[in-house]
C-alpha cells in the first residue's frame, strides 16, 4: 500500500525550489517525559531581501523539522512488533491520523542568528491531547480484568506479606537492555500477561501511557513518593517486556487489589 503525505511534500517541495537547509542533531524520543523533540534549520536563498530571507528560513526550519518528526515517529514501537510505521502501511486510517498528528505539533522555540539561519525546536507528545498515541494505539472492545493473585502458582511455603500504601511499581530491568514501547506487557516466569492495555482504561492508556521509562531512580516521579520496588529476572518479545518471579509477580497483583497502582498506570522501568 503506498503511503500520502502531501502536506509534506507540498512542504518540502516548496523548500528545495526557494532554499536549501540543513540537519541539526536530533534530540529524539525521551520516553521518561513521553515527547518526541527535533530541531529543524534552514537559511535563506541567496539574493533576497532581509525580511523575505527570514521569512523563507523559518519556512525552510519548519518543514525540517516536520520531515525528521515524521521519521522518529515511523520508527517508534507500538508494542513487541510493531512499529507506527508498520501500523501505518497497514491502515490508511492511522496513516491518515499520524500526518494529522505530526502537522498538530507545538513549536516549543525559534531563533534567527545573525548569520541569517533560522532554527526552530519542535514538540510531539506521545500520549494525551494531540499525542501520538490518539493515533496508534488500539481501544480494546472490552476490558479484561487483571489476574487474580491466587492463580500463580508458586511454591506452597512462599508467604506473601502484603504491606499496602504503595503508590506505584517500579521494575528495575537495568541490565537487560529493555527495548521501550508505548504498550509495553509485564509477564511472570511462566509468560503468563499481568499487566497490558487490555487490562487498563483505553482513555486513560491514550492520556497519560502506561508506563514510563528511566535511567535512575530520582526519575522515576510517576510511581508517586511509595513505589514497590521489584527486580525484572529478564525480558521477553524483542526485549519489549519485563519479566518477573511468580513470587514478585504474585506480590504486585496483591499489592494492587488495595492500592490500584496498575489501574492508575503509575508503572516505571528503569532500564
Amino acid at each position: 500500500m503506498k503511503l500520502k503525505f502531501s502536506f509534506f511534500s507540498v512542504l518540502i517541495a516548496a523548500l528545495l525550489l526557494c532554499t536549501s537547509f540543513r540537519a541539526e542533531a536530533v534530540p529524539g524520543t525521551d520516553w521518561n517525559t513521553q515527547t518526541i523533540t527535533v530541531i529543524g534549520t534552514g537559511v535563506p536563498p541567496t539574493g533576497t531581501y532581509p525580511a523575505q530571507g527570514r521569512i523563507l528560513a523559518r519556512r525552510a526550519a519548519v518543514a525540517d523539522a516536520y520531515r525528521q518528526l515524521l521519521e522518529i515517529v515511523k520508527g517508534v514501537q507500538i508494542d513487541a512488533t510493531t512499529t507506527v510505521e508498520m501500523a501505518m502501511v497497514r491502515s490508511d486510517t492511522i496513516n491518515l491520523h499520524v500526518e494529522g498528528v505530526i502537522k498538530g505539533a507545538k513549536i516549543v522555540s525559534e531563533n534567527f542568528s545573525p548569520d541569517g539561519a533560522y532554527e526552530v525546536t519542535m514538540q510531539l507528545p506521545m500520549f494525551g491531547a494531540g499525542g501520538l498515541a490518539e493515533a496508534v494505539l488500539e481501544r480494546p472492545k472490552e476490558i479484561e480484568p487483571l489476574p487474580e493473585p491466587q492463580t500463580q502458582r508458586i511454591s506452597a511455603s512462599v508467604t506473601i506479606t502484603i504491606d499496602g500504601g504503595y503508590t506505584g511499581l517500579i521494575i528495575d530491568c537495568r541490565g537487560f537492555r529493555v527495548q521501550p514501547v508505548m504498550s509495553p506487557v509485564i509477564k511472570n516466569a511462566n509468560g503468563q500477561k499481568i499487566y497490558g492495555h487490555k487490562n487498563l482504561d483505553p482513555d486513560k492508556v491514550i492520556e497519560y501511557g502506561m508506563a514510563s521509562y528511566a535511567d535512575s531512580m530520582s526519575q522515576a516521579s510517576r510511581a508517586g513518593s511509595n513505589p514497590l520496588v521489584i527486580k525484572a529476572v529478564g525480558v521477553e518479545d524483542f526485549n519489549a517486556n519485563p519479566v518477573v518471579s511468580m513470587e514478585d509477580a504474585r506480590r504486585i497483583l496483591s499489592e494492587n487489589q488495595s492500592s490500584h497502582f496498575l489501574e492508575n498506570t503509575a508503572v516505571v522501568f528503569l532500564y
